[in-house]
């Protein structure tokens, strides 16, 4: 398809801004904040965004690491795109090419694994670069760009689309670094991800006394004798038997899995006296809702359970109720077009040699061309669509998890994928984590990534401002799809029912006389 002045306006921009993104990248890989704490990466955008002339609402929905920013160039078609900026804990790696945590910090700390930093500066230029053409070529519409924390949870969108920050939009533009095939530089078409659920379940240990008390043969509580066993006891049992039953709650299908992480467990002291206060999280990665209402039905027994046998009672606290993703191939074809107009990104020697390395520090030979093929090819939403439906079944219609999907059931949307940075290697050899964590925070091996993503959705999102043609299409199948748009007799109406879940016990950094750390202390000699 011929590209529009205003098109190639946007592709200008984003080479003129290349060494902004590129620092911007390394700026937010820096910080590594993870879920529900990234106060320094939305601090650092919303001020970015206040001096591009943008509106912006800080804590957005309640989230204090949220936002919602909007810029306006007269009345017209309103383009939503979004930046996420989470890292997970234990993942600490510096930008450097062999294992080593950034300065100051344990390997415990956060670090960027998609990495969300490259997705949310991706965006960034993207959106800097569709604002700019549209008032080089006075292209009337508003730009909506969200601030969503806690992707690692699944956090946000649901509860942004609940308070309707997606409602309003004429098109979504969702983007995702990836590197396995199919997921690389292409367009989901059919098979979006599916629902998630996240809850907390916390075990309180205040009436150690009553233990045995509902069978009418109280135990005696005694702080040198028999005691309740308490919160910590409660949490074991149920994480055991929530794995003894892992095979009871779901048939064995394609893409779901239910994973926990202990938030809290205990008090800080070992002493003959029961846990007061035990916390557990779960995450259940399922293709459908109902799937997901089974095994939170599984759960919620086995923590009643758990707390009875323990001398606790026990709370769900929700995360996360995420909708499963749904298609538009109007929009999908939209973006598969913008994208082979820009191409697939590009590795220079400056890469390269970082990649190598990478290879020579673990003791790999080095290779002349390091990275996987598929980094600088495209493939087809159709090819892309063939190849992940051939290990699930005919009847299931999502697969895998990212709550992006919630902004399908507000406007029609787009997710795309582009590669990110990923090394060969030998037969039989896997490369260790750390590789590419630190693969997504090298710029000279980022940047293609960041760089072809921002000129993707610039094209995408100018194209789709200048062309009515393409808006009505993407708009009557979205309204096709949920049977009469928003509250039509096929729409998923947003399932969060709950606050923010922000005052868990989420791991953090903390301000210690020692200066910044994490919350789990640097070991006392140092790691290999």
């Amino acid at each position: 398809m011929p590209i529009s002045a205003a098109q190639t306006s946007a592709l200008t921009y984003v080479d003129t801004i290349r060494a902004d993104l590129s620092d911007w990248t390394a700026r937010i890989f820096s910080f590594g904040e993870t879920a529900w704490r990234e106060y320094e990466s939305a601090a650092w955008y919303v001020d970015l965004l206040c001096k591009q002339g943008f509106s912006v609402e800080e804590g957005s929905a309640g989230m204090p690491t949220a936002f919602c920013a909007e810029w306006s160039n007269g009345p017209g078609p309103v383009i939503g795109m979004y930046a996420e900026y989470d890292a997970v804990p234990g993942n600490c790696q510096a930008a450097t090419t062999k294992r080593q945590p950034r300065d100051g910090l344990s390997y415990e700390a956060g670090g960027h694994t998609d990495p969300h930093s490259a997705l949310g500066i991706g965006s960034l230029g993207g959106l800097l670069a569709t604002k700019a053409a549209m008032q080089r070529h006075d292209i009337k519409g508003t730009l909506r760009f969200t601030g969503e924390p806690a992707e690692k949870v699944r956090g946000s969108k649901p509860i942004h689309a609940a308070k309707g920050y997606y409602d309003g939009l004429d098109g979504m533009f969702s983007f995702h670094p990836f590197y396995m095939l199919p997921m690389c530089n292409t367009v989901r078409w059919n098979t979006h991800c599916g629902a998630a659920y996240s809850m907390i379940y916390r075990f309180i240990c205040d009436q150690p006394e009553a233990w045995g008390r509902s069978d009418d043969a109280p135990i005696p509580q005694s702080h040198s004798a028999v005691r309740a066993p308490g919160a910590n006891d409660a949490l074991m049992t149920m994480y055991m038997a929530s794995k003894a039953l892992r095979d009871s709650m779901l048939t064995h299908q394609g893409g779901w899995s239910i994973s926990e992480a202990i938030l809290t467990a205990g008090q800080a002291t070992a002493d003959n006296l029961p846990a007061g206060l035990a916390e557990i999280q779960y995450m259940i990665r399922v293709p459908t809702i109902a799937m997901g209402e089974q095994v939170a039905s599984v759960l919620d027994r086995n923590a009643a359970a758990a707390a009875a046998m323990t001398g606790c009672r026990y709370e769900r606290h929700w995360v996360s109720k995420s909708r499963p993703g749904l298609a538009n191939h109007a929009m999908a074809n939209l973006v598969w077009d913008a994208l082979q107009t820009v191409g697939p990104p590009r590795w220079d020697e400056a890469a390269k040699t970082a990649a190598r390395d990478i290879q020579a520090n673990l003791g790999v030979e080095a290779m002349e061309h390091p990275f996987i093929d598929e980094m600088e090819k495209l493939i087809a939403p159709q090819d892309a669509e063939a190849i992940l439906r051939r290990d699930l079944a005919p009847s299931q219609l999502n697969s895998t998890s990212d709550d992006y999907t919630d902004m399908s059931w507000h406007a029609p949307t787009a997710r795309f994928y582009i590669a990110r940075p990923a090394l060969k290697a030998p037969a039989g050899y896997t490369y260790p984590v750390w590789v590419s964590n630190a693969l997504g925070g090298i710029p000279a091996t980022i940047d293609p990534t960041v760089l072809c993503a921002a000129k993707t959705l610039a094209v995408s999102a100018i194209r789709l401002l200048e062309d009515e043609t393409a808006r009505t299409t993407a708009k009557t199948e979205f309204i096709d799809r949920t049977g009469g748009g928003i509250g039509g007799s096929k729409w998923i109406p947003p399932l969060c029912d709950y606050a923010p879940p922000i005052d868990f016990r989420w791991p953090e950094y903390v301000t210690t006389a020692r200066g910044r750390d994490w919350w789990i202390p640097k070991p006392s000699t140092p790691e290999a």
